[in-house]
This record gives structure tokens, sequence and C-alpha cells, in this order.
């Protein structure tokens, strides 16, 4: 009999957020306004020693919106510009919604608010006949699809066929950095109360007149008590690609984009069936309307779930929005429900096990919806190239800079350099985030949702916060939509990033 050499649990991390090329984390453009200014001090002082004085207080004035953050990385200017831009939509009633008879989107019709106002639902079939919905966003000419997966859950699975999974998963992500016109994708875990209307129809369609009466009574019995406490999971994948004009014509349409798409969809879903994801298929019109319906709205669910069953529900794009929104500043109402959605600002730090995200996606009792969004924007693989080692350039002149904390210096150098050996082999480079929407029936439960999240990010080893002033733009980037949020920002890139 052969021994077999005990194997060790497989981890994973050198999750990288990209250093800045500035002085002790300071981004480019305000070290070099800081060097101006201090030039300019240094100057001064040989005309007056009270004028490079004030010049100096006005230096650290202006210097410390921008070099001061807060334990998110955020600085005072960020914080800042929030609010001001928070007030100017209040101010003018941006935060408000409504729809409608008493709206100005018509008689009757109910579309979505915010970033996916302009939204357009249209309908094609894939290069296996199976139709699929296109969701067409005309201010950044994007066009998502939006896949549904019948994930198959690590319960009872043995740890090297989920190893298997996520490596799978990885090459899956990383393919997606060769997809022609692909910009962003986006993966949703969705979990809500079973209303048990699907375990109603199946023992109905299944029950002959004739059965004993134990069996019926058993299945009664069934019905009544299995519903109560258990929750439905749903997984989503939206594609976002980019319509943008090419070389010497127009800017494409959206039955050009649908053409497109719908030859790249047989490969990416088969594609799926490696990494545990099921059954994946493209969500039709119907269902995507369906789906955002009852995110704004969760008392319908049961209805459509009855209607489903009945032919559908025959829902379309202008009656998939709320009737009325109203964002505050910390949390959103749409309709009769509350929710909140948190942003991620740290990333694991370290080595993680493959289950690191289970309980932040599992069901919630203080929590009724919960969203657990994971965006993803690929690069090419020359764009990879490019940031790994502009990176690791970065991270060499952090650590030259002081010896102080030269131990942490030294394994960021460590970890940048491994990230651009592992590209040079052929691994994919991808910028992540994280989106946490709560949903629940009142106001007064909020702050249940809140404590069950601020308890459940620890758990996941990631840091999140609040989207103060941005809660109706969070709650619909949370959907699997397609949104890609960089680029409905007011701010231009350059200007972030001296920010």
């Amino acid at each position: 009999m052969a021994a077999t050499e005990p194997t060790t649990p497989r981890t994973y991390g050198n999750f990288r957020k990209p250093r800045t090329s500035g002085l002790r984390g300071l981004s480019l453009g305000t070290t070099l306004l800081l060097f101006a200014g201090l030039a300019a001090v240094v100057l001064t002082t040989l005309a007056s020693v009270w004028a490079a004085l004030a010049l100096a207080a006005v230096l650290t004035a202006a210097m410390a919106p921008l070099a001061v953050r807060d334990r998110h990385g955020r600085t005072l200017m960020q914080r800042g510009a929030v609010r001001l831009a928070w007030r100017r939509t209040t101010s003018s009633g941006g935060h408000l919604y409504r729809s409608g008879p008493l709206g100005r989107t018509g008689f009757g019709s109910c579309r979505l608010p915010g970033l996916a106002a302009e939204s357009v639902l249209t309908e094609a079939q894939d290069g296996y006949g199976r139709p699929f919905a296109v969701i067409t966003i005309p201010a950044t000419g994007h066009h998502a699809v939006v896949i549904a997966c019948d994930a198959d859950g690590a319960a009872l699975v043995d740890e090297q066929q989920v190893d298997i999974w996520v490596a799978h998963w990885g090459q899956w992500l990383s393919v997606l950095g060769a997809e022609p016109d692909l910009v962003a994708a986006s993966v949703t875990v969705e979990s809500a109360p079973d209303s048990g209307v699907r375990l109603q129809q199946e023992i109905a369609a299944n029950t002959v007149a004739d059965a004993p009466d134990l069996a019926s009574s058993m299945l009664r019995e069934v019905l009544t008590a299995y519903p109560a406490g258990s929750a439905q999971i749903t997984t989503r994948i939206a594609l976002t690609y980019s319509g943008a004009a090419r070389a010497g014509s127009p800017r494409r349409s959206a039955e050009d984009m649908a053409l497109h798409i719908g030859t790249r969809l047989p490969g990416l879903t088969a594609g799926l069936s490696m990494t545990g994801a099921g059954i994946a298929v493209p969500m039709t019109a119907t269902e995507l309307a369906e789906a955002v319906r009852v995110a704004y709205d969760p008392t319908v669910a049961s209805l459509v779930e009855e209607a489903r069953a009945v032919g559908g529900s025959g829902l379309t794009w202008s009656q998939a929005g709320p009737m009325a929104a109203q964002e505050a500043w910390d949390h959103y109402r749409h309709d009769g429900a509350y929710s909140v959605t948190w942003a991620m600002t740290e990333a694991p730090q370290g080595e993680v096990f493959s289950n690191v995200l289970t309980a932040l996606v599992q069901p919630n009792r203080d929590i009724a919806r919960k969203r657990v969004t994971l965006l993803y924007r690929p690069h090419s693989r020359a764009e990879g190239a490019r940031v790994v080692q502009q990176d690791y350039k970065n991270a060499l002149f952090n650590a030259q800079q002081s010896q102080i904390g030269q131990a942490r210096d030294d394994a960021e150098v460590i970890a940048a350099r491994r990230t651009t050996e592992e590209q040079a082999q052929g691994h994919g480079v991808i910028r992540f985030g994280m989106l946490i929407t709560s949903t629940v029936g009142s106001a007064a439960d909020l702050a249940k949702a809140a404590a069950a999240v601020d308890n459940l990010a620890p758990a996941a080893r990631i840091a999140v916060r609040p989207v103060y002033g941005s809660q109706a733009a969070a709650f619909a980037a949370a959907l699997p939509l397609g949104l890609v949020l960089p680029m409905h920002t007011a701010l231009p890139q350059t200007v972030r990033d001296a920010m």
C-alpha cells in the first residue's frame, strides 16, 4: 500500500492596489505641486522672510486637503467634493424621482432612475439561437448582456474540485482581457427570501387526484414549513462591450453590437461550465426586466413568480423601474423598501482561502435581500504589462525614500515583482471592486443591516464603507446592468488622478 502525502490547502492572494509615483504615497500631481510650492517659498525668502512664512502657510493650507487621508484612503478634497456634489444634487431636486401618472417619464411609464434612465433594452439571438437581452447605455456607448447561472455551490464538494473551479474561473477572467471590445464585467450574487411559489407549483404539477392521504398530508406540511426561513440565491454575470467608433467608421448601432455579442456568447457561456457556475444561459428581455423590477420593489417578487408560471409577466423595460425613489445621504428609498450600499476600500490582505467570501454572499437573517457584486475591468495584455511594470518601479521608488518602514516597503517590492513575473508568464491583469447592497422593508431595520455588514466584512478580509452621497448610483451599479461607474463621473480622469 503506497503512502499518500498530506496536501495543504491552497491559498490565494497578492491582490495589489497600484502604488502612486509621488512622494510618500502622494499622487504625481500633488508631488509636483508640493515641489513647486517649496521652490516658491525658497525664492521668496530672498525678498522677505515674512512673505515666505505667509506663502508657506498658504502652501500648507492648500496641500492639507490633498495629502491628509482617512483610514479608507480618501483625501479631504475628495470628501469635500462629494459634499459639494451632494448639496448641488439636493438643491436641484436630483435626489427625487417620480414616475407613472405623477412623473415626467410619460403616463404609465416607470423607467429606471439615475444612471440607467436613458437605457434601452433590445433582444437578439446568439449563435445557438438563444434569445438574449442587450442593454444599451447611450451616454457611454456601452452595450451589456447578462448571463444567468445556476451555481453548483461548494457544499459536499471536495476541496480539490473547488480549487479546480477557482482555477478555471481565473482562466475565464484572464480570457476577458483578450475579448474584443469588452470593457467591463460584473458578477452579482443575490440572496432573497424564498416565497415558496416555485415549490407550490412543483407540488401541484406532480400531485394526482387519487394520491394517498398520508402522501398528500406530508406534502401539505412540507409546503407550509419549507419556505419559512429558506432563501433563494441567484447568480448573474453582466458583460459590457463598447460600441465606440473604429477607424473610418461611425459608432456602431445596437443591432451591430447585438450581432457581435451574439457570436461571442456561445464560447463565453461554454467556458463558464468548468467554473462551478452550472448551467449558464443568457437572460431574455422579460427575465431581465423582472429581475430589475423585483430589485426596486421586492414586494412584487411573489407576483412575478406566479405570473412567470402561467406564461410570463410581460414586463417591459419601461415598467421595470420604481414608481418613486428618494436618495438620502446614507441610504436609498425605492418604492416600499430601503437600501444601503457599501463599497470595498481594501482588498484582502495576505493569503486567503477559496471560501473567504462564503459568509458574505450567504443569506443573513438581518438582511431581507442582499446583493454582492464583484466589478471587473480587465486590462489587455499590453496594458497589463505596462501597469505591472510601472507599479514595480513605484514600489522600488517608495522603498528607497527612507529607512522607516523598510520591512513593509520590501514586502511591497517583492509582491510587485511577483506580479510582473506572473504577468510575463501569461497571467491576466484585471482591476476589481466590490459593492454590497442590503435591502430591508423599513427604515428601522437599516441599523440591523449595517451591523450585519460590519460583521461580515472583516470575516471576508475586506474593508468597506457606505457610498455616502451616491447611494442611488451605487444601487444601480450593483444591479446586473453593465454600468461602468468611472465612465459616469463628473470629474475628468486627470483631475481624479491628481486628487
